[in-house]
Formats: structure tokens, C-alpha cells, sequence
């Protein structure tokens, strides 16, 4: 009876147990997936450092959560840590070796660490879990170009145009495969194809003057690839492709702009270094010149071509014995190069060494006296990059093999949110304690309470209303964290304090935690409804919130959270109507809704208070474009460009052409 009577309590005890270790195990995983959340929003907003540090406690809780290694690969992607992405993305497969997803960022990881054999391996994965993804079908295309298995491209290629029979950039790439076959018919037909489809393929119009300028069709040729940087503004390539048709055609002043443009991109390209300094050396620019073969020489020091070009123009600009130095050491590597020796002589002349010049000039007059003496022939007015005969020395170059900048598909591609097209407006106006320094981005904006509230000296640094938020260090975030704790114990004993909520709030925010930066901003908007700032804060807060879960969250939620957003900022523009930002991000919430009307109508109200506003115009003249009003549109962006938005200029050059 004793035992029976203890039994009751022993269940109860093991009840209670259970229930606390179910409680713990419910928080735990609670815990879990909200820091999994703040990782995800600090990865959204390139806050890479804290997103490890918030992946790495997951981690560490919940080892077997494959997600978990993805996500924290991600960001070791992002800061190019190749290798420790790959590994990451290893044990997220271990525990879930279903996800294409990760076998796609692990074959990136290994494409950047040129492993092209594995990555090829991690993309026919990938593709045997999603048939019809077409990144994966793209990228293994590159990786097999990459390692020379034109075949098997080009039968990979066949099942994409297959899939997507109106897709361009298939037959591009086919015709990439007949030209490394050197297949140029062939190339040429697919080409026809591709732009068949779509005339503003770039990459297209690029290999389309490939083809052109090997047959000598240099004015075709540059048509070609006026196209191709119509659509391919950023890449440096192109415009050392047009430098050289240019220079085929005696235009020497719009070849020099080429490879000025492509330096402006590319500051080590090599080519356009070389080239330039030649062409510069034709139309009497010695020291502008001897700035490029001095760069060249830095990546090449034994390039005795460059040292002789050098050595020209250091005689010309009366640095004789830096031009015999040079020569010299041309000399001493081609001893029968004869035109060195009669070139040296008359500098040493010059410098009054007469018993060297005559030593100089006796090796030449034996050489053509001696019948075994040939004299070298060329053709032509360039050279390959490898061939490499002291006679050429005044021939521009050109790269062995013409090949197409292609770039890898991928999801992971820049900034995490730029998963829009390039036609977009510029970003909200932010209250943050990091802004970037740019003299590209020096717009300030004005608001009297922020004034107000820096000269109080309640925040722990300076606040700013910036677009530009500038990004943290680890020392910056754990700061952060430390004043959470700080000040959530003096709120402790002061619930309620307005100051107190803002500055967590901010901390919040800071660290990527929008769930409870919203929560304090509630509690204290609910006391002080009025209070400007604190509904910016809210707004924004939210608004990071939607962009983090755009690609999740359905349209209906998406819109009734953009629509909170724009209520938070009316209300702040209505207490505060002279704050031009707060119009300017009204506008952009109406774009992200879809209402380029009324998107217009509050960057007008922002260009009204400040006229001055490059972001507005910019913003403006984005929304015009997307609604069908080009004229104005490309009147705004021009008026951005004025103001120091440059970008603009790549929209107006792209919008500007007349549609086929």
C-alpha cells in the first residue's frame, strides 16, 4: 500500500517534467527560428558578420538543421570565403541531401575556386531534383565550355532550347560552342537565331562583331558592338573590342575614348593599358603614354616590347639615358634586333658618347654587309597577345582568342534584394548611426526633430536620415547588443520612457531584429502618438521586414504590409510637411504598390520642397518609365544625372534607343 499510495505522486512528478522540458524544448525552438529569422534579415541587408554570429548560435543549438549551414554558407559566399561556403554547404547536404538550392551555391563556391569538374557534378544534382531550373541548365553549360566538352555543351544546350525554345541567350551560347569549335558558319547562323528572338541581346551583338572583325568587316563590326554596350554598358571588354575596330578604320581619337571608358571599368586591363599608351605615343602624348607602358611594366617588368615603346618616348622627352637603359635591356635579350642598336646610337650621340654610338652603328653596317642577314617582313597592324617579335613593337594587341564575358546565373548574384530588374527606384531614406561616405551619394536630408533630438544627447552616436546606410563592423554590432541589455534594465524600473524605447528600438534595428524594434515602437507610439520620428522608425522597420519576406509572402500580405508602411509615413509627413524624404518614401511605397500616378505625385510634392533632390528626380523619372511616359521620364533621369546620379545616364542611354 505504501508503494501504490506514492505512485500519484511520482506521474505528477514525471508529468511536471515532461511539461517543463516540453516548455524548454518549445522555447528552444521558438528561440531557434527567430534567430534564424534575425540571420536571414541581416543577410538581406549585407550585414554578413552578424548573420554568421546569428547562424552560428542555430548552429550550435540545433546541429542536425541543414538550413542553418546553408544560410550561414550564403553569407561566407558573400565575403568570398569560397572554400568555407563549400563546406557549409556540404554539411547542410549531409543533413538534407534533397535541396537544389544547395547543391547550386556549393557548384558557385567551386566555380570560383575554378573546380569546374566538381561544380559541373553539383548542377547535374541539382537538376536531378529540378529538371526545369534554369540557372542550374545555364551555369552547367559555362562549366562545360570551361572544361572543353564542346560536345556535351552543345547537347545541353539542345535540351534548353528544347525547354525554351524563345529564349535568346541559348543560341548565344550555341554559337559560343561553333566558335570554339571553329565552327565560324555556324556560329554566324545561330547568332541570326538569337537576335531573331530578341534584338537587344547584347551578348549576341558581342559575338556577332567577334565574327565581323575576323573577316575584316571593322565598320560592321563596331555597329555591332555599339549594340552590344547599349545593353552591356559595365563591361570593359566591349570597348577594347571597339577600340581596335576603331583603330582599324584610322579613328584613333574614338579608340583612345574606348580604352579610356574601359580603364574607367577595368583599371588593370592590360590591353588597354598597352594599346592606349601606343596610340597615345601616335598623336605626340609622350608622358601621358609612358603612364601606361610604366603600369604595363609593373605587371610585366621583363616585357621587352613595352621597354623599347618606353624607351622611344623617354628619348622624345629628353630622358636619354632612362631611353638607353631600356634599350639595353632589349639588346640584351634580342642581340640582332638591329633597329635598337641605330636607335641607341643616336641617343648616345645626343648625350655626347660618340665612341658608343660609332661601337653602335659598326654592328649594324656588319649585319647588312653579311648576306646571312634577313630583314623581317610583317603584316598587318596588329598581333596576338602571345606573339611576341621585337618588330612588332609598334602593333597594337589583341587577346589570342576573342572570347564572351559570360556570367554565371544565380540567385546569389550582388546584393541579396536586387532581384529586380535594373529599372528601379533609388532606396528609402533611413534613420540609422551608419552612412556611407560617397561622393556620389552626398545628398543630405534635413529633418528639425532629428536635429533636435541629436542636440538632446540622449543616443549613444550621432543619427542620420541617409539612403546610404553604411554597414557595421562586429565590434559596431556587439556594441548593439550591450546596449539592448543596458537599456532593457533601466527600462526595468522606467517602463514607459519614450527615450529609453527609441534608443532599443534603434538598437533593434541596428541588429536586424525588426520584431521587437516594432514592439517598442508600439508601446511607444501608443503613448505618444505624435511622435515623428518614432513612426519613421516603425515604418521602416516594417518595411525591412516585407522586403526580407518578399519572395514568401503572398501578394495580399505583401500589400496590406506596404500599405501600413505608407500609413506610418503620412502621418509623419503630416506632422512634419516640410521633410522632403518623407514624400520622396511615400513614393516609393506607391511604386512597390503599383501606382506610378500617385508615386509621381509625392516625388513632385518632394521636388517642390527641395528642388535639389537627386533621388526624387531619379525616382520620378523611374515611375514615368514605368508608366509608359518616356519623354518624362527621361527628363527626370536627365535632371538626376545633372545632380550627380550617374547611373542615370545607363537608363537614358538604354531607354533613349527606338524600339524595334
Amino acid at each position: 500500500m505504501p508503494a501504490i499510495r506514492h505512485i500519484p505522486n511520482r506521474i505528477s512528478a514525471l508529468l511536471a517534467l515532461l511539461l517543463f522540458v516540453g516548455a524548454v524544448s518549445l522555447r528552444a525552438q521558438i528561440n531557434s527560428e527567430r534567430v534564424m529569422m534575425m540571420g536571414r534579415n541581416a543577410l538581406f541587408y549585407e550585414d554578413y558578420v552578424l548573420a554568421i554570429q546569428r547562424f552560428n548560435m542555430v548552429i550550435n543549438a540545433k546541429p542536425w538543421m541543414g538550413e542553418a549551414y546553408f544560410y550561414r554558407g550564403l553569407a561566407k559566399f558573400y565575403l568570398e570565403d569560397y572554400q568555407g561556403a563549400e563546406i557549409d554547404c556540404g554539411n547542410a547536404l549531409e543533413r538534407n541531401p534533397y535541396v537544389s538550392d544547395h547543391y547550386m551555391l556549393r557548384a558557385l563556391c567551386r566555380i570560383n575556386q575554378r573546380r569546374y569538374e566538381l561544380a559541373e557534378e553539383d548542377y547535374l544534382k541539382s537538376l536531378d531534383i529540378n529538371p526545369l531550373d534554369k540557372n542550374s541548365w545555364h551555369n552547367l553549360v559555362l562549366c562545360q565550355m570551361e572544361l572543353k566538352e564542346y560536345e556535351r555543351a552543345d547537347s545541353s544546350l539542345d535540351r534548353m532550347i528544347r525547354y525554351w525554345p524563345k529564349e535568346a541567350q541559348h543560341y548565344t551560347l550555341k554559337a559560343q560552342v561553333a566558335l570554339a569549335e571553329k565552327d565560324t558558319l555556324k556560329a554566324d547562323d545561330w547568332i541570326g537565331r538569337a537576335l531573331e528572338i530578341n534584338s537587344y541581346e547584347g551578348a549576341a551583338w558581342s559575338i556577332k562583331a567577334m565574327i565581323q572583325g575576323s573577316r575584316g568587316q571593322y565598320e560592321m563590326a563596331e555597329r555591332s558592338l555599339d549594340k552590344a554596350i547599349i545593353q552591356m554598358p559595365r563591361v570593359a571588354g566591349l570597348y577594347v573590342n571597339r577600340a581596335l575596330a576603331r583603330y582599324n578604320q584610322e579613328n584613333l581619337r574614338g579608340a583612345m575614348a574606348d580604352y579610356d571608358a574601359a580603364l574607367d571599368l577595368d583599371p588593370n586591363n592590360y590591353l588597354g593599358h598597352y594599346n592606349r599608351g601606343l596610340l597615345r605615343a601616335q598623336v605626340g602624348e609622350d608622358n601621358q603614354a609612358i603612364e601606361d607602358f610604366n603600369f604595363v611594366l609593373k605587371l610585366e617588368p621583363d616585357n621587352t616590347i613595352v621597354l623599347y615603346n618606353r624607351a622611344l618616348l623617354l628619348d622624345n622627352v629628353g630622358d636619354y639615358n632612362g631611353a638607353i637603359r631600356d634599350i639595353s635591356a632589349v639588346i640584351k635579350d634580342y642581340p640582332e634586333f638591329w633597329e635598337g642598336y641605330s636607335k641607341r646610337a643616336e641617343i648616345r650621340r645626343k648625350l655626347g658618347d660618340t665612341f658608343g654610338a660609332e661601337r653602335d652603328e659598326f654592328k649594324v653596317l656588319k649585319a647588312r654587309l653579311d648576306a646571312s642577314a634577313g630583314t623581317y617582313k610583317s603584316s598587318g597592324k596588329t598581333r596576338k597577345k602571345s606573339e611576341h617579335n621585337i618588330d612588332d613593337y609598334a602593333k597594337l594587341v589583341e587577346e589570342d582568342e576573342q572570347e564572351t564575358e559570360n556570367e554565371y546565373a544565380s540567385e546569389y548574384r550582388g546584393r541579396v534584394q536586387n532581384h529586380q530588374t535594373e529599372l528601379r527606384v533609388e532606396p528609402l531614406y533611413v534613420l540609422t548611426y551608419y552612412r556611407e561616405n560617397s561622393p556620389l551619394k552626398n545628398y543630405v536630408a534635413y529633418s528639425k526633430q532629428l536635429e533636435a533630438l541629436n542636440t538632446r544627447h540622449i543616443l549613444p552616436a550621432t543619427l542620420y536620415l541617409t539612403a546610404s546606410e553604411g554597414g557595421m563592423t562586429e565590434a559596431n554590432i556587439q556594441q548593439h547588443f550591450d546596449w539592448i541589455a543596458q537599456e532593457g534594465q533601466q527600462l526595468e524600473s522606467q517602463p514607459g520612457n519614450a527615450d529609453l524605447l527609441l534608443r532599443r528600438a534603434l538598437d533593434y534595428y541596428h541588429v536586424r531584429d525588426f520584431e521587437n524594434g516594432i514592439a517598442d515602437l508600439n508601446a511607444l507610439l501608443q503613448a505618444d502618438g505624435e511622435n515623428v520620428l518614432a513612426l519613421m522608425l516603425r515604418a521602416q522597420c516594417r518595411y525591412a521586414q516585407l522586403e526580407v519576406s518578399r519572395t514568401t509572402a503572398s501578394a495580399a500580405d505583401l500589400r496590406l504590409g506596404y500599405l501600413m508602411v505608407l500609413q506610418d509615413y503620412s502621418h509623419a509627413a503630416e506632422l512634419q510637411p516640410d521633410v522632403a524624404s518623407l514624400f520622396y518614401n511615400k513614393g516609393n511605397l506607391h511604386v512597390r504598390l503599383g501606382d506610378y500616378g500617385s508615386a509621381v505625385q509625392e516625388y513632385t510634392e518632394a521636388l517642390r520642397l527641395d528642388s535639389h533632390f537627386p533621388d526624387a528626380y531619379y525616382s520620378r523619372g523611374v515611375a514615368h518609365l514605368l508608366a509608359g511616359e518616356k519623354a518624362e521620364g527621361l527628363s527626370d533621369l536627365s535632371q538626376a544625372g545633372e545632380y550627380g546620379l550617374y547611373s542615370a545616364y545607363n537608363l537614358i542611354k538604354k531607354y533613349s534607343q527606338p524600339q524595334k
